[in-house]
């Protein structure tokens, strides 16, 4: 079995679906629900290098306290960024997976269908009704 990793927090339905995903394909992922046990910096720039992506590409605005914290002026780095993500673990955007694959900030959760490394095993319907994987495991 691929060991796989995801970020996730279990009131969001994007992070739900994707988990889902993750499931049907076979595998029961590592589910590290990061608002109770948020990764450190260290990780989160692990994670960020691994995806090519920048601490602005995680950042989280809805629901979050962005806003009143001004976190969307350019002044501010990447590593005061990164310790407010550590002060405010809802600042990060979920769900973040971790495959053999590679690793990607699953927005839409069909996202982590690129890096899963087994195919599907039936049919997906997102919690919203989309049918995303059909009968025969195939995206839709």
């Amino acid at each position: 079995m691929p060991n796989i990793t995801i970020f996730h927090n279990p009131a969001c339905g994007t992070s739900r679906n994707t988990l889902a995903l993750i499931r049907n394909s076979g595998v029961e992922p590592t589910v590290v629900e990061y608002l109770k046990n948020p990764p450190s910096t260290e990780q989160l720039r692990q994670l960020l290098s691994a995806m090519g992506a920048t601490v602005r590409d995680v950042l989280r605005e809805k629901g979050t306290p962005y806003a009143e914290l001004d976190l969307g002026n350019p002044t501010w780095t990447d590593a005061q960024l990164l310790a407010f993500i550590e002060q405010h673990p809802i600042l990060l955007n979920r769900p973040i997976v971790v495959t053999p694959m590679g690793v990607r900030l699953c927005r839409p959760s069909e996202a982590v269908l690129d890096i899963l490394p087994l195919p599907q095993q039936g049919p997906f319907v997102k919690e919203d009704g989309e049918v995303v994987i059909d009968a025969r495991g195939n995206r839709v």
